[in-house]
Order: C-alpha cells, then sequence, then structure tokens
C-alpha cells in the first residue's frame, strides 16, 4: 500500500475508533430512553423537538464546513502558508457564532411557530410539552455547531480522534440525566430534566476540543475577513453546501410531518432505526471520507494530476467501505429483529416493538450501501471545489423522496391492507429509493470528471458472496437460540456468528480489505500474547 494510502487507513481508522466509542455510549444512551419512554407520546415529543433546533446543527455544522471550510484550510496548509492558514480560520469562526446566535435567538422565539410547522398533529399537552424542549434544545445546539468549527481544524491537520470522540461526553451528560432522573420523574416532567443533560453535554462537547483547536490556529483573533479572497471562497462554496444541507432537512422535516400524522410511536421507532442505521453508516461512512477528504483536499499539481489524486483516494476509500457496509446491509434486513431486541427490548420497550422498528430499519437497510458510497462520493465534489453539483442531485432526491415518502406513508399502507402505523416502514423504503438515485447520480457525475467508474464489479460479487452466505449462519443462530434466550445474549451470538464466517468467506474469496482486518487482528493478538 502506498504512504498516502497507509494515512488514509490510519485516519479512517482514528475517525472509526472516535466514532465506535461515541456510538458506544449513544447506543446505551438510547437503550435508557427506550427503558423510560417506550413508543409514548412523550417520547414522540422529545424526538420531534429535538429534529427543530437540529436542523441548526445540521445545516451549519460538520457536513457544511467539511464541504466549504475544510478543503480550503487543508489545502493551504499544505501549501504551507500557514498564517493565511489561520486568518481563514479565525474569520470562519467569527462569522460562524454571529450567525449561530442569531438564529438561536429566532428560533426560541418562533419556536410555537415552528412546532407547528414540523409536528402539525401535535395538539394540547404534546404540543406544548414541545415547544418546551425546543426552547431547551437550541443553545445546545448552538454550541455543537461551534464544536464543528473545531472539528474542521482538528480533520485538517490529520487529528481525527479527539474530534469524533467528543460526543462521548454529550451522551453521558444525557445518560446522566436519564439515570439521576428517571426513578423519580417520567413523561413530559422527565423529558424536559433530560433535555437539559443535553444542554449540559453540548458544552462539554465544545470545551473539550477547543483548546487544541485553539493551539492550532494559535488563537482565534475576532475578525470577518470579507476582503481575503479564501473567505470569499468559502463563503462561495458555503452557499450551495448550506442548499445541500437545506434540502436534506426539508426532506427530513417532510418525513417528520408525515410521521406525526401515523399513529402514536411512529416517531419513536424512526428515531430508535436511525439510531442503529447511521451506527455503520458512521462507523464505515463517515470514518473513511472524513479521512480521504483532506487528503483529496490536499492534491497539488495539474488539473490532470489532481484528478488522478482524486481518483486514486476515491477508489481506496470506495473498497474500504464497501467491505464493511455490504455485511452491515445484510445484518440490517436480514437479522435487524436480533439487533432491535438487544439494544432496545427492556421495561417499556416490548417484542412487538422489536419487530416493529425491525422492520422500519430494514427499510432504511436497503439503501444503506447507496448512503454511504454517496457521502465519498459528493467529498470528491468538495475537494475539487464543486458544491453545486452535490445540491442539484441532493435536490432531485428529496424531491423523489418527498413524492414516494408520501404515497408510500399516506396511502399504500391502507390499499395493501395494512394498519396506518405501518406508512413508517413505507417512509424508510422511500428514503433508500430516493438514496440510491443520488448515489448514481453523484458516481456517474464524479467519473466524469476525474475517471473510475466505483467498486469493481468483482470485488462487489466476492462481498456479497461473503454476506449473504453469513446472514443465512446468522439467521439459522437465531433460530436455534429460540426466543426464550436474553436479548442481548442472542444478540452477541447471532453478531459472533455473522461477523466470523463473512470474514472467513471474504479471506477464502481473496478480499483484499479481509486480509488486511485479519492481520490487524493477528498483530494485536501477538502482542498482547507477547
Amino acid at each position: 500500500m502506498s504512504e498516502s494510502g497507509k494515512q488514509g487507513a490510519r485516519g479512517a481508522q482514528l475517525v472509526a475508533a472516535g466514532i465506535l466509542l461515541s456510538r458506544v455510549f449513544g447506543l446505551v444512551r438510547e437503550r435508557a430512553f427506550a427503558h423510560y419512554f417506550g413508543n409514548s407520546d412523550a417520547g414522540d415529543a422529545f424526538r420531534a423537538a429535538l429534529r427543530i433546533p437540529n436542523v441548526l446543527q445540521n445545516l451549519f455544522g460538520e457536513g457544511v464546513l467539511s464541504a466549504s471550510f475544510i478543503p480550503a484550510y487543508a489545502r493551504r496548509l499544505a501549501e504551507g502558508n500557514e498564517v493565511v492558514a489561520r486568518r481563514l480560520a479565525s474569520a470562519v469562526a467569527t462569522l460562524l457564532t454571529l450567525a449561530t446566535s442569531v438564529l438561536v435567538l429566532l428560533g426560541v422565539i418562533a419556536t410555537p411557530l415552528l412546532i407547528d410547522l414540523i409536528a402539525p398533529g401535535f395538539e394540547g399537552e404534546k404540543r406544548e410539552a414541545a415547544i418546551r424542549l425546543v426552547q431547551i434544545f437550541f443553545p445546545g445546539t448552538g454550541l455543537l455547531v461551534l464544536s464543528a468549527w473545531c472539528l474542521g481544524v482538528l480533520n485538517s491537520h490529520r487529528r481525527f480522534f479527539l474530534s469524533y470522540s467528543a460526543p462521548v461526553l454529550w451522551n453521558l451528560a444525557i445518560i446522566g440525566a436519564l439515570f439521576l432522573y428517571g426513578g423519580r420523574f417520567e413523561g413530559y416532567a422527565l423529558g424536559e430534566r433530560v433535555a437539559w443533560g443535553l444542554v449540559l453535554g453540548s458544552a462539554l462537547q465544545l470545551l473539550v476540543q477547543l483548546p487544541s483547536a485553539w493551539s492550532l490556529v494559535g488563537g482565534i483573533r475576532p475578525q470577518l475577513g470579507l476582503g481575503e479572497s479564501d473567505v470569499r471562497q468559502v463563503l462561495t462554496n458555503f452557499l450551495p453546501a448550506l442548499g445541500s444541507r437545506g434540502v436534506v432537512q426539508l426532506s427530513a422535516y417532510m418525513d417528520n410531518l408525515l410521521a406525526s400524522l401515523l399513529p402514536t410511536g411512529a416517531l419513536s421507532a424512526m428515531g430508535y432505526a436511525q439510531t442503529l442505521y447511521l451506527l455503520p453508516v458512521s462507523l464505515f461512512g463517515m470514518s473513511v471520507t472524513a479521512a480521504q477528504l483532506p487528503a483529496m483536499s490536499s492534491a497539488t499539481g495539474s488539473e490532470a494530476e489532481i484528478a488522478m489524486a482524486v481518483r486514486a483516494q476515491l477508489d481506496r476509500g470506495l473498497a474500504r467501505i464497501a467491505f464493511f457496509i455490504v455485511p452491515s446491509a445484510v445484518a440490517i434486513v436480514g437479522l435487524g429483529d436480533v439487533l432491535v431486541g438487544a439494544m432496545y427490548q427492556t421495561g417499556a420497550f416490548d417484542a412487538s416493538g422489536t419487530r416493529y422498528v425491525w422492520a422500519v430499519l430494514a427499510g432504511y437497510g436497503v439503501g444503506l450501501v447507496a448512503a454511504t458510497q454517496a457521502r465519498l462520493y459528493a467529498s470528491g465534489f468538495y475537494a475539487l471545489g464543486d458544491t453545486r453539483t452535490p445540491l442539484k442531485f441532493a435536490t432531485a432526491r428529496v424531491l423523489l423522496g418527498i413524492a414516494l415518502g408520501s404515497f408510500a406513508a399516506l396511502l399504500l399502507p391502507g390499499w395493501l391492507g395494512f394498519g396506518r402505523e405501518w406508512g413508517a416502514v413505507g417512509l424508510t423504503l422511500a428514503a433508500s429509493v430516493a438514496g440510491w438515485m443520488e448515489f448514481v447520480l453523484l458516481r456517474d457525475g464524479l467519473a466524469a470528471r476525474v475517471g473510475g467508474g466505483g467498486v469493481p464489479w468483482g470485488l462487489q460479487a466476492r462481498l456479497f458472496g461473503s454476506a449473504l452466505p453469513a446472514g443465512a449462519f446468522g439467521f439459522a443462530t437465531k433460530l436455534a437460540l429460540g426466543p426464550e434466550l436474553h436479548p442481548v445474549l442472542r444478540g452477541v451470538a447471532v453478531v459472533a456468528v455473522f461477523g466470523v464466517v463473512y470474514l472467513g468467506l471474504a479471506l477464502a474469496l481473496g478480499v483484499p480489505e479481509a486480509r488486511g482486518v485479519a492481520e490487524r487482528v493477528r498483530s494485536r493478538l501477538g502482542r498482547r500474547s507477547g
């Protein structure tokens, strides 16, 4: 493997390690939340309320900064122009702080209107509780936006672990609030206290990253820097990237709106499913993308040389993502009940809730391969300074998703003779279909710019040839153990069998990434035995 390939793999491992740590605590958080809230009105209100300020985080946070700030900042660092890079970082921090402060204030004031827009099905006490929760959430979300600036600085300097493990503190604060107040309060009263724990966690997530980011940029000197070309370039790229995130948020808003019109539990079920779905997206999609973006952005030379460097990084990243995401998709669709049961089946969350969330999760799983690889393709455009093309493709995806989701959520269940609650499954399937369309557009569009055609068909065949039999072995293990075994023990056993069979078959079929994983495992075991 080349030196750049080793650096990319090492960066992806650090991102994955940080994400894994934060996701483990995130799963503990979700399990505790499911225990105390189940699929209740209070759980629906909490989920819906959190979506509103999260729009601010998603619009101005990591995704947009990755598209606009990181490529420009990383390029200046690669050129050795640290003075200009530091001025750019200070200007972006200043502009981000000003914009976030204004939007947080406006969000708190406009909360009743926002609730009516995002959850029109909420009435009475449920609506009032959601309003109170949103007004608590907004300041915390503003702090998370500022922590995304720290992540951008740290990633550009290849300091991956701290930025992606920092959310552990956010999760710990929420978990602490759940355990502290869960036995003394319930319903909406418990939701408000957990919301304050979230705000505390947001502050901790920012504060743990700020010293390192501050040191790397040599301190922040408040300045707008609007006269500097780099700042103008970031703002030029920022607007289309903001538009891309905006249309994604429109999609999330429509999903939330449609789910609020379904029976109680639909919103909560989608939230539980998203937590499990986003685990492989983050571990194997985001980790590789986060590591590859600075590397692709640092490419210098002629246009042809830059295209060649981007293509090489892209091909390595896609193969690495596919190795992990293909079996993840098979496990989510075929063994999702085991995963959901191990994660959530406790307290107010019973076996029927497990089956319902599995169905919703399987809808997401259909589009898992497309969603993760699309992230890397979009970053390829960002590295080339093009944020407009991903915006066009994201807009097409959202429009298709809204059209399909409206039909699949509100009309299709009745036509097929199912209850209205199964509209949530229609929503997730519609999102997957639209995601595949965006993936194809991004893949073909970037191939026209830098060449390459994605993951080779031969490699894809070997990956599915390993994952599908592994899924069959996992399913047989599930049936053999039976439903009487504790869901956690059952989940561990099934996942272990699935993982061992997949890795063994991938090694037998000569999958390169499997050899790398096996070598790393043997090396670590050798160090421990020594």
